[in-house]
Protein backbone atom coordinates (compact mmCIF):
# COMPACT_ATOMS: atom_id res chain seq x y z
CA UNK A 1 0.00 0.00 0.00
CA UNK A 2 1.07 3.65 -0.70
CA UNK A 3 -1.05 6.81 -0.99
CA UNK A 4 -4.39 7.20 -0.04
CA UNK A 5 -6.37 8.21 -2.51
CA UNK A 6 -9.89 8.64 -2.04
CA UNK A 7 -12.01 7.13 0.91
CA UNK A 8 -15.91 7.13 1.58
CA UNK A 9 -18.29 5.30 4.00
CA UNK A 10 -20.68 2.55 2.96
CA UNK A 11 -23.36 2.82 5.63
CA UNK A 12 -24.96 -0.84 4.74
CA UNK A 13 -21.53 -2.01 5.48
CA UNK A 14 -20.59 0.29 8.27
CA UNK A 15 -17.05 -0.01 6.73
CA UNK A 16 -14.65 2.88 5.35
CA UNK A 17 -13.47 1.69 1.71
CA UNK A 18 -10.12 3.01 0.80
CA UNK A 19 -8.60 3.09 -2.32
CA UNK A 20 -4.58 3.33 -2.81
CA UNK A 21 -2.91 4.45 -5.57
CA UNK A 22 -1.34 0.93 -6.27
CA UNK A 23 -4.94 -0.52 -6.93
CA UNK A 24 -5.15 -1.80 -3.48
CA UNK A 25 -8.89 -1.34 -1.70
CA UNK A 26 -9.33 -1.78 1.85
CA UNK A 27 -12.14 -1.95 4.38
CA UNK A 28 -12.18 -0.28 7.84
CA UNK A 29 -14.36 -2.17 10.04
CA UNK A 30 -16.11 0.81 12.01
CA UNK A 31 -17.66 -1.16 14.84
CA UNK A 32 -14.70 -2.91 15.71
CA UNK A 33 -13.11 1.02 15.48
CA UNK A 34 -15.69 2.19 17.90
CA UNK A 35 -15.56 -1.01 20.16
CA UNK A 36 -11.97 -0.28 20.75
CA UNK A 37 -11.68 3.18 20.80
CA UNK A 38 -14.74 5.01 21.44
CA UNK A 39 -14.44 4.50 25.45
CA UNK A 40 -16.98 7.32 26.12
CA UNK A 41 -20.23 8.96 24.39
CA UNK A 42 -17.98 11.86 23.19
CA UNK A 43 -15.54 9.88 21.83
CA UNK A 44 -18.28 7.44 19.69
CA UNK A 45 -19.86 10.61 18.52
CA UNK A 46 -16.33 12.09 17.13
CA UNK A 47 -16.12 9.22 15.87
CA UNK A 48 -19.13 9.27 14.33
CA UNK A 49 -18.69 12.97 13.11
CA UNK A 50 -15.31 11.84 11.60
CA UNK A 51 -17.19 8.77 9.07
CA UNK A 52 -19.79 10.63 7.93
CA UNK A 53 -17.71 13.81 7.60
CA UNK A 54 -14.28 13.15 6.95
CA UNK A 55 -14.11 9.79 5.82
CA UNK A 56 -10.46 10.00 4.45
CA UNK A 57 -8.98 11.77 8.04
CA UNK A 58 -11.02 8.94 9.62
CA UNK A 59 -8.55 6.21 7.42
CA UNK A 60 -6.08 7.95 7.68
CA UNK A 61 -5.83 8.47 11.62
CA UNK A 62 -6.65 4.68 11.65
CA UNK A 63 -4.46 3.66 9.59
CA UNK A 64 -1.43 6.15 11.05
CA UNK A 65 -2.29 4.54 14.80
CA UNK A 66 -3.19 8.13 15.91
CA UNK A 67 -7.21 7.89 16.06
CA UNK A 68 -6.65 7.17 19.50
CA UNK A 69 -4.04 9.66 20.34
CA UNK A 70 -6.87 12.23 18.41
CA UNK A 71 -9.64 11.02 20.65
CA UNK A 72 -7.52 11.66 23.73
CA UNK A 73 -7.02 15.30 22.95
CA UNK A 74 -10.46 15.99 23.91
CA UNK A 75 -12.64 15.09 20.48
CA UNK A 76 -12.51 17.86 18.72
CA UNK A 77 -13.27 17.72 15.12
CA UNK A 78 -12.32 21.21 14.26
CA UNK A 79 -8.80 20.24 15.20
CA UNK A 80 -8.73 18.90 11.61
CA UNK A 81 -8.97 22.00 9.98
CA UNK A 82 -5.93 23.21 11.83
Amino acid sequence: MNKLLSCHYNMDTNRVEARFADGTTLAIDCIAIEDEYGNTPAQRAELDWLLYNKPLEYAQLVLGGEIEHYLLLGCDHGRLED
